[in-house]
């Protein structure tokens, strides 16, 4: 298969890629070497007790000075999965309709590639970008040990896999409604709410009961609103990330097969 556009594409993100990038390492470092200054800190776990509803907001589960509470509240339940979506959720929303209102994608598809092979190549393109901030997020945790932060390396793996995975998808569901509306404006508020109301889900399912009985529709839960940190992904919720992306992407196939270009 051809990579030109998937290169072409990644060359005009590549200031995003490195400058997100370099920005998460620095950041999931910090957080990482300031665990030692807080970990015996009881007053951060009583203030939790206190706002059990803001803390769930926050993505603070079990003890707030534990190493796995603390990569949570900092990390994983919010920021990361947060920065992975501006990039995904951007990329998809733009990469076709963006191109589209700016008459760019006509010239793109007048090249001698199917119309399938382009739309692939931006979804290539599109994994490519979900994967750079958890994987420095990973690095640094498993850096942790030092400043003794210590986290077993198996579910860290896992839910680096799924903030990938969930990060693709989210971004796919913007390049499916990009191909269907043509309208980048559109495709970017959708997929912005969707995620919104995911993490919503997520995070007070333990303290609201009603939330709590769907919180298995929420992406973002099966991502990263188990506590994946201390647990790892679970198969069920790792098939369903898998089965979505698969899902939006042949949709994003057909949609952009009939799209009308200009």
């Amino acid at each position: 298969m051809s990579t030109d556009i998937i290169r072409l594409d990644l060359r005009m993100r590549r200031r995003g890629l490195w400058g997100y990038g370099l920005g998460m390492a620095v950041y999931a470092g910090l957080i990482v070497a300031l665990y030692p200054n807080f970990k015996n800190d009881t007053s951060m776990d009583a203030l939790a007790r206190g706002n059990t509803t803001m803390a769930a907001l926050f993505g603070i589960s079990g003890s707030l000075t534990s190493p796995a509470g603390w990569m949570n509240a900092n990390l994983y339940a919010n920021f990361v999965p947060l920065v992975v979506l501006l990039m995904t959720i951007g990329y998809g929303a733009s990469c076709v309709a963006g191109q589209d209102e700016d008459a760019q994608l006509g010239l793109v598809a007048a090249l001698p590639l199917s119309r399938r092979s382009l739309v692939t190549q931006k979804a290539a393109a599109l994994a490519v970008l979900a994967v750079p901030v958890p994987l420095v997020t990973l690095l640094a945790a498993l850096l942790g040990r030092r400043f003794d932060l210590t986290l077993p390396a198996w579910p860290l793996l896992g839910v680096t896999v799924a903030t990938m995975l969930f990060g693709l998808d989210l971004g796919l569901v913007a390049l499916l409604l990009g191909c269907l509306t043509g309208s980048r404006a559109l495709a970017l508020a959708v997929s912005a709410s969707i995620a919104a109301l995911g993490y919503l889900i997520s995070s007070l399912a333990p303290v609201i009961g009603w939330i709590h009985m769907v919180r298995d529709a929420s992406p973002f839960y099966w991502a990263v609103g188990n506590d994946q940190v201390s647990h790892g992904l679970e198969p069920a919720h790792a098939l369903a990330l898998l089965l979505l992306g698969a899902a939006l992407f042949a949709g994003s196939v057909r949609a952009f097969e009939r799209m009308d270009i200009q």
